[in-house]
C-alpha cells in the first residue's frame, strides 16, 4: 500500500509516455529485419545478466566489450530504421497516422487483389483469397507455405497459375501482407449449400463460418467472382459492390454500417 501511495501522478504520466514511445517504436520496426536484430540484442543482454549472476568473469568481460562497441554497431545496423524514424518524426508521423493514409493503404491492398481477381476470372483460373480480420488465422497460415510479402496483383496471379507448386489452396492476407499460400481451409458442412459449388467455394464458406474473415473466390468453371462472409456467399458479385464491401470491412475502426448495401447478409441464400 505504501508503494502505491508513493507513486505520484507525475510518475504515472512518465510511465505512460515511455510505454507509448516503446509501443510506437515496436510498430515502426515490426515486419522489418530490425525485429531479428533486436532478438539478437536481447540474447546478448540475457547472457550478460547470466555472467554477472554466476560471476563468470571472462564471459562478463566479453559482454562488456560487446556493449562498449555495440552502440556504434547498433547505429550502423539500424541505420535504415533510424533514418525512417527521424524522417517520420520530422513530418510529425511517428506518433500519429492520419485516417487518409490508412484509407490509402486499404485502397492499395484492395486494388491489387481486385486486379488479380479480374485477371484470373477472365481466364477462368480458380483462386481463393482470404482476408484476416479480428479472428486470428495463424493455424491456417501455418498449414501453407510462408511468403510474408507485400501484396501485389502479379504475385497473386503467379501463385494461382495452374500446375505451379502453390496454386492449390488458399492465400491468406493479414493487413497489408500476404502471409502464406497453399493454405488448407475447413470445408463447410452446411447441407443447404448449392450442389453447384465445388471444394473451393465450400472452403471459403467454411472459413467464414469459423472466423470473421472474408474470402474472395474465383471459379475456374464459370470465371465468376464470389464473396463469403458470416457463413454466407454472394455469387457473381459485381466489382463495385465487392470493392465497397471490402473497403467497409477492412478500413481501420470501421464500425458503422448504416449505408452498407450488404446489411442483409444473413438473409442471402447460399445458393
Amino acid at each position: 500500500m505504501d508503494l502505491l501511495t508513493s507513486i505520484s501522478a507525475k510518475d504515472i504520466v512518465d510511465i505512460l509516455i515511455v510505454s507509448y514511445v516503446i509501443y510506437k517504436l515496436i510498430l515502426l520496426v515490426r515486419g522489418t529485419r530490425a525485429i531479428q536484430l533486436m532478438k539478437g540484442i536481447l540474447v546478448v543482454v540475457i547472457t550478460w545478466v547470466f555472467s554477472i549472476w554466476f560471476q563468470l568473469s571472462t564471459l562478463q568481460w566479453m559482454m562488456n566489450q560487446t556493449f562498449t562497441f555495440g552502440v556504434l554497431g547498433v547505429i550502423i545496423i539500424f541505420q535504415p530504421e533510424l533514418r525512417r524514424a527521424l524522417e517520420q518524426l520530422g513530418r510529425g508521423k511517428l506518433f500519429s497516422r492520419s485516417s487518409t493514409e490508412e484509407d490509402q493503404d486499404v485502397n492499395k491492398r484492395i486494388s491489387e487483389v481486385i486486379r488479380a481477381a479480374n485477371y484470373l476470372a477472365k481466364r477462368k483460373i480458380g483462386a481463393l483469397i482470404v482476408f484476416e480480420k479480428e479472428t486470428g488465422l495463424t493455424d491456417y497460415v501455418e498449414s501453407g507455405i510462408a511468403i510474408e510479402s507485400k501484396i501485389s496483383a502479379e504475385l497473386l496471379i503467379n501463385i494461382f497459375i495452374p500446375n505451379t507448386p502453390l496454386h492449390d489452396g488458399a492465400v491468406i492476407i493479414r493487413q497489408g501482407q500476404l502471409m502464406a499460400a497453399g493454405c488448407y481451409l475447413p470445408l463447410s458442412e452446411n447441407p443447404f449449400i448449392s450442389k453447384e459449388l465445388g471444394t473451393r467455394h465450400r472452403a471459403a464458406i467454411g472459413m467464414s463460418e469459423v472466423s470473421d474473415g472474408m474470402c474472395i473466390i474465383v471459379s475456374e468453371e464459370t470465371g465468376q467472382i464470389s464473396l463469403t462472409m458470416n457463413g454466407h456467399i454472394v455469387r457473381d458479385i459485381k466489382e463495385e459492390s465487392l470493392i465497397a464491401k471490402l473497403f467497409e470491412e477492412l478500413k481501420p475502426k470501421a464500425k458503422t454500417n448504416e449505408k452498407n448495401p450488404f446489411l442483409k447478409w444473413r438473409g442471402r441464400s447460399n445458393g
